[in-house]
């Protein structure tokens, strides 16, 4: 029921982001206090930090409804997400969807990458993330993303911490991912360089 009503509250918010346009302006200064986490113009320098740059708008919009309902929870996030009203989260959202998203880094095991493909492909994560992995509406950019970051989304989607929103999608998919799979699929996702 709750994660009904999150769902409702999230489609509610975000379909009221059409009718009110969002102030990227407004969103850059909100994002001031983001930067010392998830980095300069969104790209993370920092341990199990995501990369936000480039994230498609209604996926952050939707993130941050989740942490400020406490539906997703983080120590951190929680105290800065409490304080943000719905015009804060959809200012917030194409802002960072304006940044351009971080580079795939040089690829040091190919090796690994070839494993993550195939896992990729057998877990038809394009299907959600589309073809390039940049993620669409509400879904996650995940090309280019910090690799330790997402071996940590996914261990938490595995073990039931993180659970992906209103649907279990996420929770389905890395169920039964090994953990030498979770590293093999971060480790290609993080490297890939498709556009």
């Amino acid at each position: 029921m709750r994660n009904a009503l999150l769902g409702l509250l999230a489609v509610t918010m975000i379909g009221a982001s059409s009718a009110e346009a969002a102030d990227i302006a407004a969103g850059k200064e909100k994002a001031e206090i983001c930067a010392g986490c998830h980095g300069a113009n969104g790209i993370s320098e920092t341990e199990n930090i995501p990369s936000l740059a480039g994230q498609p708008d209604q996926f952050i919009q939707w993130q941050l409804v989740f942490f400020r309902s406490g539906a997703r929870k983080n120590e951190q996030m929680q105290p800065i997400v409490e304080q943000l009203n719905n015009e804060d989260i959809r200012n917030l959202g194409a802002y960072f969807a304006s940044l351009t998203p971080p580079k795939a880094q040089a690829d040091d095991n190919p090796d690994l990458s070839k494993k993550g493909a195939q896992a990729a492909v057998g877990r038809r994560c394009a299907s959600c993330h589309a073809d390039n992995f940049a993620g669409t509406k509400a879904v996650a950019r995940i090309a280019g993303q910090r690799e330790e970051y997402l071996v940590k989304a996914l261990q938490d989607f595995k073990s039931g911490k993180r659970s992906g929103g209103g649907v279990a999608a996420m929770a389905d998919v890395a169920y039964p991912l090994s953990q030498e799979e979770i590293e093999a699929l971060a480790h290609y996702l993080a490297h890939f360089s498709g556009s």
